[in-house]
């Protein structure tokens, strides 16, 4: 079955990828991820929110799961969307998604499921990968940003980890949707009191046009639905550590496409290195 969970992981990385390049026309002051939110709970929330109630085993451990995703994904939004006010995404994001190290780690401490020795090989290649990528970045103030980045790739474990375990109560494909759109509401909500906090306003102070804004809508949570889906056939850790093939792709474009060239030697360098340890996880873990 691992070829579905593949299959699910391609099709995520795909739909990440498409949201990054369709963020890249929408301006900073827009917020992008808060309209994509909002566009994902107008367009798939009441058919996910249905298909949730409808589909899903109801359980203690479900609901508990609701819970920890929930909170666990609306400190992460918190914890990123602090670390970008002190560094570019080029130093933040690929300490954020270190995470898959930290979900192995506490795979084997709180749930006594062992990787084998080539999967942990795999994913310390890629995280080595992931934090050259990291240094080679100049852009902002490393000592601020960095540990709201790691408390973001922290949170990344814990919802990561509960995802999995919700994947037993979650039948569909939609009750899975369903699950994280519980997660985004309250990510959304955070966001907007953070906004009213700093701005005094509920909303940002423009909206992208209504082709990004759909398009985000449609792309952001199905991605994340796709990760836990692939969860059903493989570890956690690899599901999470497969996601970062994003990365690669969205380097390689904008080195090859849109032409930045800073440090691009060195992140050819972490691309080839989080390549192998994604390849080392795919054929030996």
């Amino acid at each position: 079955m691992e070829q579905f969970a593949l299959l699910a992981i391609a099709g995520s990385v795909l739909m990440h990828v498409t949201w990054n390049l369709l963020a890249r026309h929408v301006a900073s002051k827009c917020n992008y991820l808060w309209w994509g939110l909002l566009a994902h709970m107008v367009l798939l929330g009441p058919w996910a929110l249905w298909s949730l109630w409808r589909d899903a085993h109801w359980h203690p451990v479900l609901y508990l799961t609701l819970n920890i995703t929930a909170v666990s994904n609306a400190v992460y939004f918190l914890a990123l969307r602090h670390a970008y006010h002190h560094a570019a995404v080029s130093l933040v994001y690929p300490v954020a998604r270190s995470s898959p190290l930290l979900i192995a780690i506490w795979t084997v401490l709180f749930f006594d499921n062992r990787l084998s020795l080539w999967g942990w090989l795999g994913i310390l290649i890629s995280i080595s990968g992931l934090v050259f990528m990291s240094l080679s970045s100049q852009n902002g103030d490393s000592r601020h940003a960095i540990p709201w980045a790691l408390l973001a790739a922290l949170c990344t474990s814990i919802y990561s980890l509960s995802d999995k375990t919700a994947v037993d109560y979650l039948p569909t494909f939609g009750s899975k949707i369903g699950f994280i759109t519980i997660g985004y509401l309250a990510s959304f909500l955070t966001l907007s009191l953070q906004l009213r906090l700093e701005n005094g306003h509920w909303k940002p102070a423009c909206r992208p046009s209504l082709k990004y804004w759909a398009m985000g809508g449609l792309t952001v949570g199905t991605a994340y639905a796709l990760v836990i889906h692939a969860m059903t056939w493989i570890p956690a850790a690899y599901a999470v550590a497969y996601t970062n093939a994003g990365i690669v792709i969205a380097t390689l474009l904008s080195i090859f496409w849109f032409k930045e060239q800073e440090a691009w030697r060195e992140r050819l360098r972490s691309v080839a290195l989080i390549c192998v340890g994604l390849v080392v996880i795919s054929v030996f873990g």
